[in-house]
């Protein structure tokens, strides 16, 4: 695996961990913004639809960029974004700073997981994927815990700063440990020709599954909190180990998805998403014993966000693997995301905490069917 693969990660770690950030210090952004609890939430809400909808936008502006050099100048915008959250002198302005980081992050990932893929060879490119998407996991095993500690003692502005360091050190790890890939941006071919690629109707079912997936994930992993607190019963001094251990098996999972995605595409998604389906219900069911619980969470954990390696190649082989289509399936995932947050809080009114895992363990099943038509779509021989 080429070292470059590893920088690209520890780029989308100081990312992801600047994406989750403000869910760690939302009392202490609120009394310095002057802001509703309700209002800081609406900050992570606009991130989320800044990356979903503006970075495939600013992708197609950096189409005849060469990769490593697109990589460097979306540093310099996330920074900039960083920096001005870090001085936000109002709400207002935490707004802008954090709709422009969100945008560039988006963008990130897109050209980082096509740069990946370019520096390894075919039949490891979904090992290489893993390993650049571990920077995902690790941000949520360590980038939030860490930002939160770092804001609680220090300040939510010193949360931010010591993102923007982080940033500075991973761009400055770009700019030494990855090369440029040769002819990588006269490869797109312009906008017409990367248009074209989303023709493929396979390419909107794979793109759709992932939607379903990640979402399935995150609509038990957005409300963790309270359902292990409220329902399990666990006191909120034990809650974040339980988190922690949860990012340990998303970093565990990946690691495996990964080793596997290349030469077992679908038999891995099928698995898993049986396997995520049995620990959503089971965390439903069982959500009262403290024991099973912890296991279904760990499970969920190890089979959920833990796709996307195998996600990531079917839609590279569905479509290509430039960063225009990495940036718009990271940008369906996102979307998932969206959707399962917002889909839970009125279930959770209407129907109580369990509510989340329930829409959970619908979408796998949805994701599976889609899969089926995908695999029945792309003929004999032609998808693992």
């Amino acid at each position: 695996m080429p070292r470059a693969v590893y920088v690209l990660a520890l780029g989308i770690f100081a990312m992801v961990t600047s994406e989750f950030v403000v869910a760690g210090l939302m009392p202490q952004m609120a009394a310095g913004l002057d802001a509703t609890i309700p209002e800081i939430g609406y900050l992570i809400t606009a991130f989320a639809a800044a990356m979903a909808f503006g970075g495939p936008f600013l992708t197609i502006a950096l189409l005849k960029v060469r990769q490593k050099s697109a990589l460097l100048l979306l540093f310099g915008i996330f920074l900039a974004g960083n920096v001005l959250a870090a001085l936000a002198p109002d709400y207002r302005t935490m707004l802008v700073a954090r709709i422009l980081t969100g945008i560039a992050s988006q963008a990130f990932f897109g050209v980082s997981i096509s740069l990946a893929s370019r520096l390894t060879r075919p039949e490891v490119r979904g090992r290489a994927v893993a390993v650049a998407l571990n920077g995902l996991m690790l941000g949520t095993l360590l980038g939030l815990p860490l930002s939160t500690v770092i804001g609680e003692h220090l300040g939510w502005r010193a949360a931010f700063w010591a993102i923007t360091v982080l940033t500075v050190l991973a761009a400055l790890a770009t700019l030494a440990g990855v090369p440029s890939a040769d002819g990588d941006a006269e490869e797109s071919g312009g906008l017409r020709q990367e248009l074209s690629t989303f023709r493929n109707p396979r390419l909107w079912l794979t793109l759709t599954t992932s939607t379903f997936v990640i979402g399935a994930t995150f609509s038990a992993f957005s409300y963790l909190n309270p359902i292990l607190t409220e329902i399990t019963g666990f006191s909120t001094g034990i809650v974040p180990v339980l988190l922690i251990a949860y990012g340990a098996a998303t970093v565990v999972g990946n690691t495996v998805v990964g080793r596997l995605a290349d030469r077992r595409t679908i038999p891995v998604l099928v698995v898993g998403l049986a396997l995520n389906l049995a620990f959503l219900t089971g965390f439903a069911l069982l959500a009262r014993l403290a024991v099973p619980a912890v296991v279904m969470m760990l499970g969920i954990g190890l089979v959920g966000v833990t796709m996307n390696p195998a996600l990531v190649t079917r839609v590279q082989r569905a479509g290509n693997a430039r960063p225009l289509v990495n940036t718009v399936h990271s940008s369906f995932i996102t979307l998932g995301i969206i959707i399962a947050t917002s889909v839970g809080g009125p279930a959770i009114d209407a129907f109580g905490l369990r509510a989340p895992l329930w829409i959970g363990a619908c979408a796998p099943r949805s994701a599976s069917s889609r899969s089926c038509r995908t695999r029945c779509a792309a003929g004999p021989g032609r998808e693992r």
